[in-house]
């Protein structure tokens, strides 16, 4: 995985942050903590971004971006969903290249189960020290981990820690898969074809396409910074993800791309925002 690629781990949570602008019943998401972690300056930035919330959406729809902000929001509102209507059925929550990610730190749920979040050294660095900052400490269900997914061991880096594979897990891979390379695919894989029966997994993926040149979904830009600066370096097609999950021992539940989503996060809002069809969000059981 690209040093790159670490740099992209607060953005998301920065466009979480002044989705908190928005009233309650206007928000695609809610968490609240995605400011709470922010440093002083993009705070202030986000304070001052309130009245222009609408306008500043409109230029990101017209900008390099397209479908950016819906999109992101979307699939954080997927997974926060599959979680909590799984908590009862797994026992232990693993996050793979966590960023900045607020969930297992703002869903109540999940206070009682052992949570492992792993990244880059670099994230969790960052993700230590803003988060001990915005709650005084790192709950204790809670376990950062460094790791270089592309040539270091999950297993090994989590049972040092103490993770228990024979337990059923619930495995989050948000935003993670274009980053690595075949070999760092395949040893996930690997790792994730050893858990328990009843495991589930919910994970994005960038469409094939994308990554050939072949559709730009929009973002010609996007394929400028990311794909041409071999920052996004994998791809699938959603028509091979059922054959590719299976020959891992999963099962695929779901695989919409954005723009379905869009009718179950967006629609009821009654805000008008794009969404790409550029990424799609898995979610699958181990069998």
């Amino acid at each position: 995985m690209s040093k790159e690629a670490a740099q992209t781990g607060s953005e998301p949570t920065v466009l979480s942050a002044l989705e908190q602008n928005f009233p309650i019943k206007k928000r695609i998401l809610i968490d609240e903590l995605s400011y709470k972690i922010q440093p002083l300056g993009i705070k202030l930035f986000i304070g001052l971004s309130k009245p222009f919330m609408n306008m500043m959406l409109r230029a990101s729809e017209k900008s390099a971006a397209p479908g950016l902000w819906g999109g992101l929001l979307c699939r954080k509102r997927y997974i926060d969903e599959k979680l909590l209507d799984s908590i009862s059925q797994v026992e232990q929550i693993v996050n793979l290249g966590a960023g900045l990610d607020t969930r297992l730190f703002r869903l109540d749920k999940t206070n009682d189960l052992p949570v492992w979040e792993l990244d880059q050294a670099e994230n969790i660095q960052k993700k230590r020290r803003a988060f001990t900052r915005a709650l005084n400490q790192i709950p204790p269900n809670i376990k950062l981990i460094a790791i270089d997914f592309d040539r270091e061991s999950i297993m090994d880096a989590l049972t040092e820690n103490g993770f228990e594979p024979e337990k059923k897990t619930f495995f989050i891979w948000e935003a993670v898969t274009q980053y690595l390379t075949k070999e760092g695919i395949d040893a996930a894989f690997s790792f994730l074809s050893r858990a328990k029966s009843g495991s589930l997994i919910t994970f994005t993926y960038i469409h094939q396409d994308f990554i050939d040149g072949k559709n730009l979904f929009g973002w010609k830009s996007g394929y400028k910074r990311f794909v041409e600066r071999k920052i996004f370096i994998y791809g699938m097609r959603p028509e091979n993800v059922s054959n590719f999950l299976s020959g891992y021992g999963y099962k695929l539940i779901e695989d919409p791309d954005y723009s379905q989503m869009a009718d179950r996060y967006i629609r009821p809002t009654g805000r008008k925002l794009t969404v790409s069809k550029l990424e799609h969000m898995v979610f699958a059981e181990k069998i």
